[in-house]
């Protein structure tokens, strides 16, 4: 068995034919871009960008033009005044860096209401945005600002619309879904660029620029304090290549970190080390091309969702995501997800309706016991999370593999191999991919 899944991750691999060259590489010249700003709805991050980011930057876009604006959804550490006062500078930076003289806006759900607000609060600030892109969010009698905007509309009413925008309807899309679709990536690019994109696949890059931010999730606070280690490391057991990592970033402020120079192809481990007694460890399939928006979500240990998790020396906890809905309730045309050759997913659980993307799973009641009749409670009251109850042995030689097959896929299988840390002192993330791509070889 461990062998059959080594071999299917290392299949997963992209390998050989990665695009040469410098860490702007596409697919040929790119248009005359304005910088792109996105902005997320409740619990987000730029994450949810990161797919339609390295689209555009694969079909010509600097990646160094593409940014996320990002705030505290509940409110606690800014107020909607200094989100809109941080945008404005964040814009007045881009256009004097890119010289340009505006700037490209893109928010989904909560955020389509701020930006609406936003929009309309003054004309100077209307001026400054070329296109506006309303994702699965706040409905209007009218474009706000005056400014051109596109709606794209996930599953829900066709009676949604913005008055006088270009309205497009991807009724079998659902809410996160929307974001990060090669279909939306189109609608997207031939309404900022006024023609259809050269491709929708990332362009894959044999070098390539990593950075982004670590932060407290859902909050976006900076993880202050935290060290990064990355490693690079074996797809086929997760373990480090080697005992040194190859770059180390000191956390502080608002979580920057980076640059890093990576393979393309690579699998990498993000460390956040937040003391002798506390790491969380984060994997990634491979970025493929220059990435400006790796976010390392994560919490100081004791606080946060996190905190709810049961630990123990015995079992370890995993947080699995992706930008794109669990489906366990919709059989052949929903999403399978297994751990260890065990399928996670089901109705219970994952129900489409209950559109979750992050998944905590760990040995609920340390019993050592699987049990996937019901979701854990405290993590399926909140959006877009559900927790799950799976027995997950440590201290084992034996790697956790983790195995999605996507909807939509025709079958292809993602995989990703972690060492079984315990749940005692390390915390576990998985980020699977949002998007259908066949690995190159």
């Amino acid at each position: 068995m461990f062998r059959r899944l080594a071999a299917l991750v290392a299949a997963c691999v992209v390998v050989s034919t990665m695009a040469a060259g410098g860490a702007e590489a596409g697919v040929g010249p790119g248009p005359a871009s304005r910088p792109v700003i996105f902005v997320h709805g409740f619990s987000g991050s730029g994450q949810q960008f990161e797919t339609q980011a390295r689209r555009l930057a694969s079909n010509g876009y600097r990646a160094e033009f593409i940014e996320a604006h990002e705030y505290d959804s509940l409110f606690v550490e800014n107020t909607r005044d200094e989100v809109f006062a941080s945008l404005d500078q964040r814009i007045a930076r881009l256009r004097a860096k890119a010289r340009k003289d505006k700037v490209d806006l893109v928010a989904h759900s909560l955020g389509t209401g701020l930006m609406q607000e936003y929009l309309r609060s003054s004309p100077e600030r209307a001026a400054a945005v070329a296109h506006y892109v309303n994702l699965d969010g706040a409905t209007s009698a009218d474009q706000p600002g005056g400014v051109p905007t596109l709606a794209v509309w996930g599953e829900g009413s066709t009676a949604r619309a913005v008055g006088g925008a270009t309205n497009v309807y991807f009724s079998g899309q659902s809410h996160t879904q929307v974001v990060t679709s090669a279909e939306t990536f189109t609608e997207i690019f031939r309404f900022l660029t006024g023609r259809a994109p050269r491709t929708t696949a990332i362009v894959p890059q044999r070098h390539a620029r990593l950075s982004g931010r670590a932060v407290l999730f859902p909050a976006n606070v900076g993880a202050d304090g935290a060290r990064l280690e990355i490693y690079r490391v074996d797809p086929r057991t997760g373990d480090r290549r080697t005992r040194r990592p190859e770059a180390v970033f000191h956390i502080t402020g608002d979580g920057s970190w980076g640059p890093f120079k990576a393979d393309g192809g690579a699998h990498y481990e993000f460390a956040l080390v937040w003391g002798p007694a506390s790491t969380h460890h984060l994997y990634f399939q491979p970025f493929l091309r220059t990435d400006d928006l790796v976010r390392l979500l994560t919490s100081r240990p004791g606080e946060g969702p996190a905190s709810q998790v049961e630990t123990g020396d015995g079992h370890s906890a995993m947080t699995i995501s992706r930008q794109k809905e669990w489906w366990g309730d919709q059989g052949g045309a929903g999403d399978s997800l297994r751990i260890n050759g065990r399928e996670v997913l089901n109705a219970a659980n994952t129900p489409r309706a209950k559109r979750a993307i992050g998944i905590f799973t760990y040995d609920a009641g340390k019993d050592g016991v699987t049990d996937l009749s019901a979701p854990i409670p405290v993590f399926a009251a909140q959006p877009f999370l559900t927790g799950i109850d799976v027995f997950m042995p440590a201290g084992t030689r034996r790697p956790l593999s983790v195995v999605s097959r996507p909807r939509g896929g025709a079958g292809r299988v993602d995989a990703l191999m972690v060492p079984a840390w315990p749940s005692s002192e390390h915390r576990i993330s998985v980020q699977f991919n949002d998007h259908l791509q066949e690995a190159r070889r």
